[in-house]
């Protein structure tokens, strides 16, 4: 006999056996092996079934169908009342030994009665009668509530009828009615079913809610590969992760384990029913036996569509089973029927050809060829996208599949020290660490690891149970208190699994408010930090100001982190990776803490005796840029912002009137810089020539211009540039102001750093203002006559802070403007030196040599002539500035010096607000700091009234 005319089909049994041995596979990788032996005993019973089934005669298929149908409805209508429930909805009649899930016989029952009715012939009564026994059967479903299953069964219902040749004329009415009822079945649906369709319908669904279960589908899906991941030590824990992956979601959990390749099987064998079934239909002497065999084909492909569309996420999920390849003994039972029944129709209708009547085309079921492809289309294209997934999304779904599964709890690492040109500490760390468990690890892997810890940190037993007996509902971390650094080299030395030691991250800052406003001061990150850092971690320590802040990157190093697998509920199984935190790198700066505390205290002492609020002093190398000393008194203690914040301590110092102490007023604070600009605005007249240097011109006590009266500190007589720098002869530079105009005193102004950054490797830095006829008219105020007079002798519309004053005394000094930088350099197993930006030379640089000579004349004779008995030669220039914001006579003090002159190596400009005459007050600061730099003993401070005014 031909193959096609045997009576037994052996593409449809073996079909049915892989999707069994597939489901099996299934269930042994996700480690529900119980539940595979139950699966094995239910397909042994099955395939029993089906071999009876299978030699039934086709006319006695009409009496198994009601049999079927009455058991079923019975069934179903006692499940409300003794039915089992499970997430909310009873669907199972429980018999001791085994539960029965009778929806699943009303399904074939449904197909053989409809068949058995509609065999016969359209009739209008047999019509109704399908469809009341299809409403009956649905209804007592959707009660459960099953709502998947009672769709599915109307769609079976509706199908039979277009299988069995109904004409359209009552159908087209009847399915219009079924397609505008179905928005009114939202008004039924139970909460959780609304938001199953929600999760379909909106991309935005909660990964974390009702969109768990189409994520975790992806991902198993995506991360499976072609051979799956079952082969991974960590597969049964991933399995954990995707819901229902024994049942609805069965077919994304075969992905996972065994691969696409497993997957297009059970896309295969749903495939091959489905055509060998119609098939059946084609060869069945009887229109029962035909449309018996149709109906099979249409559950099994609709549940295939349905079930990989979930897995998929394509279509909601419908917690719609794949027979014989989900989980379930009625599943199984009643697919291997089904196939029994196809084999059945196959057997009769080669078996008795000389019974059968002429073959008609009319008789066999209608669309039957149409409805297969359109399964077979929909399966592929369904297969197609499962790879697209993979090959588009895959890597991103096996990292995030690694991601949920672990939890990793951050090391931080130890801070870089902050150090002077000399090697002393300016900030370094508290010797203070915290130790802490992770409670399920480490109560696991020793008995007597809690005594071995207590004793360890010298403390009871008690003492470290507490906290662990403590831990509350999905905590994993216990943190068991402080410990020395001998005693948490001791415990990282013991290696006791899950048990962690982390630095506190407090800092200590010795010199405290003598270098506050350079180091600033580290905190925990804040939101602002998150979006300069993308990689911080929550609750790091992060620079928060000053030095700290600027050279975070280097200071923070590489946190670590302790990971460990932990299953949905968030509970750990396993240790996982560990990564031992880089600790950050050491910071050396140029800063000479002898420079810095003699300025600083120098300045304090210039504040106390003149009255003023503030004062500032900047101590530079003139030839490369490096900072030696940034003072600033005012300070603030840095060492209250710990971290934790002492909040009184913080309030006490922040608060009440005065100068802001948090700032460093070297380069944070601009105020009029007085005389001090003389030097800037004679350059401007080497650039632009209106007056010779050598020219003497008159003076005297002021000058009359446009109306009003310019003063001079005091009458003089007349002199040419060196003079007029060396006494700070105000006149003169109004008159030199008055020949230049604004426009050309600020184009030299700009090249040497007037109103610009300086660019100090600090955050925060204030620029000061260089104002013009144009800039000052932009921010609304008015340029007057005198503007241009008062812009000569660096008042008015001019403000610098001392770093901008120290940097013009270099560029006028040298020739060559520099860029301020404290760091030096970081360790990285030796000192890798920070990229500094080289001096840039002036293209007027050779033009100055009148206004340095000016400079040299004021150290010797002038308003400077203090400076004379150091044991090198210097160039000043001093100032007394006229500022409406400083105590006392609103007077503010400069002195600025470059030393040695002829090759300048040092730059100490100091000013303190209120503080009176420069020559007075800063003068002796600068002089202190020039003898100390070079050797020389330190003079005594003279009398705030003892030196000329500057």
């Amino acid at each position: 006999m031909r193959g096609n005319d045997r009576e037994s089909d052996p593409w449809i049994v073996t079909a049915a056996l892989v999707l069994v041995v597939l489901g099996l596979l299934n269930l042994v990788s996700i480690g529900l092996t119980s539940f595979a032996v139950r699966q094995l005993g239910f397909a042994v019973v099955g395939v029993g079934a089906m071999w009876v089934v299978s030699r039934m005669r086709v006319d006695k298929l009409s009496r198994l169908g009601w049999w079927m149908l009455g058991a079923s409805v019975v069934m179903l209508a006692a499940v409300p009342f003794v039915g089992v429930s499970v997430k909310g909805a009873q669907r199972w009649l429980d018999f001791g030994l085994f539960t029965v899930q009778p929806s699943e016989i009303a399904k074939l029952a449904l197909v053989l009665v409809a068949a058995t009715v509609l065999a016969r012939g359209y009739s209008t009564l047999r019509l109704l009668a399908t469809l009341a026994i299809a409403a009956t059967v649905v209804a007592l479903v959707a009660m459960q509530p099953d709502l998947s299953t009672a769709v599915v069964m109307a769609a079976t219902a509706a199908l039979m009828l277009v299988l069995a040749r109904v004409p359209l004329l009552p159908l087209v009415p009847l399915f219009t009615l079924g397609v505008a009822a179905m928005p009114l079945a939202v008004l039924f649906l139970r909460p959780y079913q609304l938001e199953r369709i929600h999760v379909f319908l909106s991309s935005e669904a909660d990964p974390s809610g009702p969109g768990w279960a189409s994520l975790q589908a992806d991902i198993a899906v995506g991360s499976g590969g072609l051979w799956g991941l079952a082969r991974d030590p960590m597969y049964a824990l991933r399995a954990q992760y995707l819901p229902e992956s024994e049942h609805d979601l069965a077919f994304a959990s075969v992905v996972y384990g065994w691969g696409l390749i497993a997957g297009l099987a059970v896309v295969a064998a749903s495939l091959v029913i489905a055509w060998r079934s119609a098939l059946a239909a084609r060869r069945a002497r009887t229109r029962q036996g035909a449309l018996v065999a149709a109906g099979v084909g249409v559950l099994f492909g609709m549940h295939a569509i349905l079930s990989v569309g979930a897995s998929l996420s394509v279509l909601p999920h419908t917690g719609m089973p794949i027979p014989l390849f989900s989980y379930g003994g009625t599943v199984a039972i009643v697919g291997f029927v089904a196939i029994g029944l196809v084999l059945a129709v196959r057997r009769d209708g080669v078996a008795r050809p000389l019974w059968a009547p002429p073959s008609k085309r009319r008789g066999r079921p209608r669309g039957m060829t149409v409805g297969s492809l359109a399964v077979t289309a929909a399966l592929v294209a369904m297969s197609v996208f499962a790879w697209q997934l993979q090959t588009e999304r895959g890597p991103e779904l096996r990292a995030l599949g690694d991601q949920q599964m672990q939890r990793c709890i951050r090391l931080p690492a130890e801070r870089g020290l902050i150090l002077d040109r000399t090697g002393v500490p300016l900030a370094t760390n508290v010797p203070e660490y915290t130790v802490s468990v992770v409670a399920r690890l480490f109560d696991e892997s020793n008995l007597g690891a809690r005594g071995q810890l207590a004793a360890l940190l010298g403390l009871p037993p008690a003492e470290v149970d507490a906290p662990l007996d403590e831990l509350r509902e999905g905590e994993v971390q216990a943190v068991l208190g402080r410990a020395t650094p001998d005693q948490a080299r001791a415990v990282i030395d013991a290696h006791i699994p899950g048990v962690l030691v982390a630095p506190s991250g407090k800092r200590h800052y010795p010199f405290g408010t003598t270098l506050a406003s350079i180091l600033g001061y580290v905190g925990v990150g804040d939101p602002e930090d998150m979006e300069r850092w993308n990689h911080l971690a929550l609750g790091s320590r992060v620079g928060k100001a000053g030095l700290e802040k600027q050279y975070d990157a280097l200071l923070r190093g590489s946190d670590g982190k302790q990971c460990m697998y932990v299953d949905p509920s968030g509970r750990p199984v396993a240790a996982g990776e560990r990564v031992d935190p880089i600790r950050g790198h050491d910071l050396r700066l140029h800063l000479d803490m002898g420079l810095q505390n003699l300025a600083t205290d120098g300045l304090t002492q210039a504040v106390r005796s003149s009255g003023g609020d503030l004062g500032a002093a900047v101590v530079m190398n003139a030839r490369t840029g490096a900072v030696l000393a940034l003072a600033s008194v005012p300070g603030f203690d840095n060492n209250v912002y710990g971290p934790p914040v002492d909040l009184v301590a913080l309030a006490s110092q922040t608060g009440g009137p005065g100068p802001g102490r948090m700032l460093n007023h070297a380069f944070q604070t601009a105020a009029p810089p007085g005389s001090t600009f003389k030097i800037v605005t004679a350059s401007a007249d080497m650039v632009h020539p209106v007056l010779s240097p050598d020219q003497v011109i008159a003076t005297g006590a002021s000058y009359t211009y446009g109306g009003h009266t310019f003063n001079n500190w005091q009458p003089m007589g007349p002199h040419n540039m060196l003079q007029a720098i060396q006494t700070s002869d105000n006149v003169y530079f109004y008159k030199l102001a008055e020949l230049l105009g604004p426009e050309r005193i600020a184009e030299v102004a700009d090249q040497l750093g007037v109103g610009r950054a300086s660019g100090i490797d600090l955050p925060g830095e204030a620029t000061g203002f260089l104002g013009t006829p144009a800039s000052v008219g932009e921010i609304g105020s008015t340029w007057y006559p005198g503007s241009t007079l008062l812009m000569g002798i660096g008042q008015g519309t001019v403000t610098a802070t001392p770093m901008q004053v120290a940097r013009w005394t270099v560029g006028v000094g040298t020739g060559a403007m520099v860029t301020p930088q404290l760091a030096a350099g970081y360790d990285a197993g030796t000192v890798v030196p920070v990229d500094t930006e080289q001096p840039r030379r002036l293209p007027f640089a050779d033009l100055l040599g009148p206004v340095r000579a000016g400079m040299r004349a004021s150290a010797t004779v002038g308003t400077g002539g203090q400076l004379a008995d150091l044991p090198v030669t210097a160039g000043t220039k001093t100032g007394t500035a006229e500022d409406p914001s400083a105590p006392g006579k609103g007077l503010d003090a400069w002195f600025s010096a470059v030393a040695p002159f002829e090759n300048p190596e040092i730059v100490v400009t100091a000013m303190v607000r209120g503080g009176g005459f420069g020559s007075a007050t800063s003068g002796p600061v600068v002089k202190a700091i020039l003898a100390r730099y070079f050797g020389a003993p330190a003079p005594a401070a003279p009398a705030a009234t003892a030196a000329p005014p500057g």
